[in-house]
């Protein structure tokens, strides 16, 4: 698949996918600097869609560790549900 010129990978966000998302995740604060944040979700989508376990994630998502801490963390602010009931801005639910 090929998104503005860019290869996108099989299991990988479209950037019109990204770029609705994208709001809902925070960004870093202080501390040591963060993975960013596409390529963590890329992640996070890559281990969904294939079952695999998260010691087994592809390094190109960053160490699985951080990626899983970073799903935790979503799950509980409530991130996937959030993006799953909002359709977006300027889309209407149907």
């Amino acid at each position: 698949m090929v998104d503005h010129g860019v290869v996108i990978r099989r299991h990988e966000l479209t950037h019109f996918e990204w770029e609705l998302l994208a709001p809902l995740i925070a960004s870093a604060g202080r501390g040591r600097p963060r993975v960013e944040g596409r390529r963590v979700v890329n992640g996070l989508v890559y281990k969904i869609r294939t079952g695999v376990s998260w010691r087994d994630l592809p390094e190109r998502y960053g160490l699985w560790k951080s990626v899983y801490t970073r799903f935790r963390r979503y799950a509980i602010n409530g991130v996937f549900t959030q993006a799953a009931t909002d359709p977006g801005p300027g889309r209407r639910r149907r």
